[in-house]
């Protein structure tokens, strides 16, 4: 199949599986598993027109799961603004979405209701800044039906000849927001990632639906891979610019995308200028953040070294740990939030 026309065949007998051997997804009680593409629906072929030979980029950014400084929503809604795009495929949230454990907002106006703010999920055909097309997954991470939702977006991949999928979201970490905006890559195939350094050795996290697809993908044969942006731990709840540019950068790095980020970088450098005011006004927490600047420093200058480097989320070599420098500086900043004066990230 050619992978600018970005069309589906018609639906084959017997259920798509990310797995057939394994014969992961959801089950029937007669043991049969549900199709995956009844979780979609398709609108158009897409364009395509500026796809390469090699296949379109497929980038996603969930909700739900890990995205401090919300990097990778500041990240999706940047590109959706910037970029031409149309909608190829919406998914059932009805059938992904445990509502109860999220309720989307609604708002009431005097004595009536006014709107519901519809959660979605939905893959759009995006055009970048030079015409090459590349798809764009978006929207709330599903709640149940992991396997089969996962085993829809490998048809999706497989029919639409996707050469790479690349999640992206931001995680806390032990950094100060005065040094280089840095992110940790992984991937399918270390060729995928060549030339990265690891920033953290082996941990145990919970499970996630955009690593879960990198891991399915890679049992499958396919590229993937993903970028997490390290936020401070400071800032993990405020929108942070700085991350969502470093992630859109280092996607555009890992492909041939064109993709823009002056205005990304642009609100980075004035959250910079107001963060430098806050921290300037308070002893306290100037310490604070050198004591960052040291940890990382550190980390630095050993990392690499046979004998191994001092790890940001352990904080050892003596500094505090990052949570409890994180905990010092949202609490300052909770403060200066109560009082009116925290600055807009």
């Amino acid at each position: 199949m050619s992978s600018r026309g970005f069309s589906l065949p018609a639906a084959a007998p017997g259920p798509l599986r990310a797995d057939a051997a394994a014969g992961r997804g959801t089950r029937c009680e007669d043991g049969r598993v549900l199709d995956p593409r009844d979780l979609y629906v398709r609108h158009g072929a897409g364009a395509g027109a500026g796809t390469d030979a090699a296949g379109p980029v497929l980038l996603h950014a969930l909700t739900g799961f890990v995205d401090a400084g919300q990097a990778g929503q500041l990240a999706r809604d940047h590109l959706l603004e910037t970029l031409e795009h149309q909608a190829l495929a919406t998914f059932d949230v009805d059938q992904l979405l445990d509502y109860r454990s999220r309720r989307p907002p609604m708002i009431f106006e005097a004595d009536h209701w006014v709107s519901y703010d519809d959660p979605g999920l939905v893959l759009h055909d995006m055009t970048d800044a030079a015409g090459h097309s590349f798809l764009l997954l978006e929207g709330a991470e599903p709640d149940v039906q992991w396997e089969r939702f996962i085993a829809a977006v490998t048809g999706l991949v497989e029919e639409l000849g996707v050469r790479v999928t690349i999640g992206v979201h931001g995680i806390p970490m032990g950094v100060p927001h005065t040094r280089p905006t840095s992110v940790t890559a992984h991937g399918s195939r270390p060729e995928l990632i060549a030339g990265r350094e690891p920033w953290i050795g082996t941990v145990q996290v919970p499970g996630s639906v955009i690593n879960l697809l990198e891991l399915r993908l890679g049992q499958a044969g396919r590229d993937a891979m993903g970028f997490a942006v390290h936020v401070p731990h400071y800032l993990a709840q405020a929108e942070y610019p700085a991350a969502a540019a470093a992630l859109i950068d280092n996607v555009a790095a890992a492909t041939d995308l064109v993709l823009p980020t002056t205005a990304l970088h642009a609100a980075a450098e004035r959250t910079r200028s107001e963060l430098d005011e806050q921290v300037a006004a308070s002893p306290d927490v100037a310490a604070v953040v050198t004591a960052l600047e040291q940890q990382y420093d550190a980390y630095l200058a050993t990392r690499g070294e046979e004998s191994g480097g001092a790890d940001l989320l352990a904080g050892r070599r003596g500094f505090p740990t990052a949570d409890e420098l994180g905990a010092e500086l949202e609490r300052f900043l909770a403060d200066r939030s109560k009082g009116g004066d925290q600055p807009e990230a």
